[in-house]
């Protein structure tokens, strides 16, 4: 029985092995299967799933000096250390304290792990591979050229190198052309000095030739053919003329130049590069996609040594003096917008607008270029003193955290069209800039599609005498009620499109659509007083306190004027009000504290931005307007007058 036993109990610790190992076996090779077949994932923390890959800012450090070794880093990677980018710790820090990462979402994303980063995209596949740097601020053209002079080493590596010097003709380039003749003898020294340090590169006296070239309305080839000698280059750079026609034609100058070096760049395995330097973006923007694709076709970066937009509108105020008489003049120059068409409104509620208030970013046409041909765009200081107007001399430098949310679309002008127009929301703030243009500039140049001139109201050198004086009010009067009589079309446009803010993802947008509604209820108000401004003054017009006084200018205030009864029932009759005087005065205090809330509810929710910048400006002006005395000077009717240069 014992034996019995023993053997049945063995035959049952046999199969119950047996089956152990099945079931292990089986187990293990399910194991097994998964994670063969489990993907990699990538875990990303992200703020928002429409925003796009952020561009971010790299401030250059100060350095006259030339520089004896060398720190060479690729154009198109930006830089993560405070050090290297310029960037101070503290402002590094306030990544931490964002509200826009607080409550960042986490996705899990399906992915390879295993492809290379924007750093090692430099170094594997060349500059061709990564963007160019949209911003590079430089504290002036020193910083600027030895930058230059670091991306040339690191492509006098690979090949041999011909460079295009673009130099912007025009007057208001005068300046800044004298201070790069002071520095540009640094580029060359210090690229002989690295020709001898840097084993790597070919000890070939022609390894980097050089061409120097100007523009205005066509271009100028200096050298004619591209030269080694260095002399000849500074030579051509003393020649340089300003060209009277005041057209900055950059994008055909840049293709044009080349057109004229792509075949010797072919011949002689040369990398091509164009450095253009110019202070506005150019009269020739339309052709930007057409120079766009010359440049990625034959891989030449793009490198612009330029000037920081005028927020939302294409230009600024040049002031130039008439070296005989001494008479100021203020001349308009092309400088922007940062965006492919206007984001704001081009009118100040009397006039075109004539302020220079910082965008944050380069102009459009530039910045494109050089993002998309792997280059870099150079941000010069705003110490211009001859810029005018608002925010002409503000050393205003907006933080790239506050920034990033506002980044320009660099899309090309086609796609940036079909993305806007997609959108009511966007389409419509479009519709209301443009019912709102004074400019026939825009219209001409492509920028929007219409304008209105009665939205341009004299705000100076109204007559002296009262008889004059009523005869050229009636004209501003008649085209003040036309900018009322608009704005009652467009603020029930942007009262229409409120909900759909919320449902905006794009950052720009909300912040502009915010800034407009909130001038146009302002502009309606400021408008209503300078129609009660002229009645008051042509009805009780005082004498000049000062002697010489032989014109009237109307000025912006914050003190408010309230009509008589008298004023009230002439404007009454004139824009044939219906209601009484006193519920028609509580309307407009209404409207004004409406205004001034949106104002500051702009401020609030856009920190530390162009658009913050703006709003309070308009709040600091108020909405009142006044008459003062002025002078004139005659010799602004002299016949024999300098005429103005075209800058």
């Amino acid at each position: 029985m014992f034996e019995r036993f023993n053997l049945r109990g063995l035959y049952a610790f046999g199969a119950s092995f047996l089956v152990h190992v099945a079931i292990l076996a089986a187990l293990w090779f399910i194991r097994n299967t998964l994670v063969q077949a489990q993907p990699e994932v990538v875990v990303d923390s992200v703020l928002d799933e429409e925003r796009v890959q952020e561009e971010f800012t790299q401030e250059l450090d100060v350095e006259n000096e030339i520089a004896q070794t060398l720190n060479v880093v690729a154009g198109g990677v930006a830089s993560t250390t405070p050090a290297a980018s310029g960037q101070t710790l503290a402002r590094q820090q306030r990544i931490e304290t964002s509200d826009v990462i607080k409550t960042p979402d986490v996705q899990v994303r399906v992915a390879d792990v295993s492809l290379p980063g924007d750093a090692e995209l430099g170094m594997e596949l060349g500059e061709s591979e990564v963007e160019g740097e949209t911003a590079a601020v430089v504290p002036g053209y020193g910083a600027a050229l030895h930058r230059i002079t670091q991306e040339l080493i690191r492509m006098m590596r690979d090949q041999k190198v011909v460079v295009v010097w673009l130099f912007d003709q025009s007057e208001s380039m005068t300046d800044d052309q004298r201070e790069i003749k002071e520095n540009f003898h640094k580029v060359y020294e210090e690229l002989g000095i690295a020709a001898q340090q840097d084993k790597a590169i070919r000890k070939d006296r022609e390894i980097l030739l050089t061409t120097i070239a100007s523009y205005g309305q066509g271009i100028n080839f200096i050298t004619p053919q591209p030269t080694a000698e260095i002399a000849e280059i500074r030579a051509a750079i003393d020649s340089i003329q300003v060209d009277p026609t005041g057209k900055e034609n950059m994008c055909s100058a840049i293709a044009a130049a080349i057109d004229k070096h792509r075949t010797l760049a072919a011949r002689q395995d040369r990398k091509l590069v164009v450095v253009v330097v110019s202070d506005e973006s150019g009269d020739d923007g339309q052709v930007v996609e057409q120079t766009l694709e010359r440049a990625t076709l034959i891989n030449a970066p793009i490198f612009i040594l330029g000037r920081e937009s005028v927020f939302g509108y294409p230009y600024a105020v040049w002031r130039w003096v008439d070296p005989k008489y001494k008479t100021v003049h203020w001349l308009r120059i092309n400088r922007g917008p940062e965006t492919a068409f206007p984001e704001g409104l081009q009118w100040d509620g009397l006039r075109s607008r004539y302020d220079a208030f910082n965008a944050g970013f380069g102009p459009y046409e530039m910045v494109r270029l050089c993002k998309e041909s792997g280059g870099i765009f150079f941000v010069l200081p705003g110490d211009e003193e001859d810029l005018a107007g608002p925010g002409a001399h503000e050393r205003r430098k907006y933080d790239f955290i506050d920034m990033k949310e506002y980044q320009p679309m660099l899309l090309p002008r086609r796609d940036y069209i079909e993305q806007r127009e997609r959108s009511d929301f966007r389409s419509t703030i479009f519709r209301v800039i443009a019912l709102l243009n004074p400019n026939k500039d825009a219209v001409d140049q492509g920028r929007l599609p219409q304008y209105n001139p009665n939205l341009n109201i004299r705000e100076h050198w109204y007559p002296l005498e009262n008889a004059e004086f009523r005869q050229a009010a009636l004209v501003e009067v008649k085209k003040a009620a036309d900018a009322m009589m608009q704005l009652n079309v467009v603020i029930p446009l942007l009262e229409k499109i409120g909900s759909l803010r919320e449902r905006e993802t794009y950052q720009r947008w909300r912040a502009a659509y915010d800034l407009i509604r909130a001038q146009c209820i302002a502009y309606r108000v400021r408008l209503f007083q300078f129609l009660l401004a002229m009645d008051n003054h042509a009805n009780n017009m005082p004498a000049p306190t000062n002697e010489r006084s032989n014109r009237w200018n109307v000025r912006r205030t914050t003190r408010m004027l309230t009509p008589d009864d008298g004023q009230w029932e002439r404007l009454k009759q004139a824009f044939a009000i219906k209601m009484e005087k006193a519920e028609y005065l509580a309307h407009l205090q209404e409207k004004q504290d409406e205004a001034v809330a949106m104002y500051r509810t702009v401020i609030e929710t856009h920190p530390r931005t162009p658009w913050a910048r703006r709003a309070q400006y308009e709040l600091d002006h108020g909405f009142g307007m006044e008459f003062v005395e002025a002078y004139w000077d005659p010799n602004y009717d002299a016949p024999d007058r300098p005429k103005p240069p075209n800058p």
